[in-house]
């Protein structure tokens, strides 16, 4: 009997609306009430987004400027809470939602490992015997000493060693949601494949076969839902 598949992360009809105003002084009269107007209109970022991730999977996330993606990965990730519907994730959860996302500017490179440590729910201890790995990787020298605003990173050869990580993740087994727009690195590392448009899930199944109906949103083709075979 095939061992049923162990869910890491489970969004149940997530819905972010956001209230868009025309100029910053409409939301300061709406908060205190005056008039009777109302100045604002609401944005529907993700408009209730279902998605199933197991155990052990890599799971990419794709779609246009505006679809929902890095709102929905926010939501997973705790950073942003959903208007309604709910999202569930077993385990403790990382994320890296662009390179610098979450460091404090002003703080040094060592300083910014204790911090992000922290909020991932490590202790003292355990962020100070990672710190040799991560200054490994880093691989800054005595840079890491000086406030990130004065540090610049992300050279191809950090990416390439940011993508080889990647992969030793995958072979640890651990979950992984992938946003990107680089559709060659969906391909090759992917499992499924999620493809949201203007808040909406278009469809679910092989990177080939949602890559595919992506081109063809892009140019103006989609008709209808797609099989999630190859």
């Amino acid at each position: 009997m095939q061992e049923k598949k162990k869910l890491a992360i489970e969004v149940d009809n997530v819905q972010k609306i956001y209230k868009l105003y025309d100029k910053p002084s409409d939301r300061m009269k709406e908060a205190f009430g005056f008039g009777k107007k109302t100045k604002h209109k609401l944005h529907y970022a993700l408009k209730g987004v279902d998605m199933k991730i197991y155990q052990g999977e890599t799971v990419g996330i794709i779609g246009t400027n505006g679809s929902g993606k890095s709102t929905i990965l926010k939501i997973i990730t705790g950073v942003l809470n959903p208007t309604s519907g709910r999202v569930l994730v077993n385990g403790r959860i990382s994320a890296l939602l662009e390179l610098g996302a979450g460091f404090n500017m002003e703080y040094n490179g060592i300083e910014n490992v204790y911090l992000n440590g922290t909020m991932m729910g490590f202790s003292e201890k355990e962020i100070e015997a990672k710190l040799p790995e991560i200054l490994s990787f880093a691989d800054i020298g005595d840079y890491v000493y000086q406030p990130v605003k004065t540090l610049s990173v992300g050279d191809v050869f950090f990416q390439a060693k940011c993508y080889h990580k990647f992969e030793e993740f995958k072979k640890m087994g651990k979950t992984i949601v992938f946003v990107s727009h680089d559709l060659s690195s969906i391909s090759k590392y992917c499992d499924r494949v999620y493809l949201l448009n203007q808040g909406n899930i278009l469809g679910e199944g092989s990177p080939k076969a949602m890559i595919d109906t992506y081109k063809r949103v892009l140019v103006g083709q989609y008709d209808g839902p797609e099989s999630v075979g190859e």
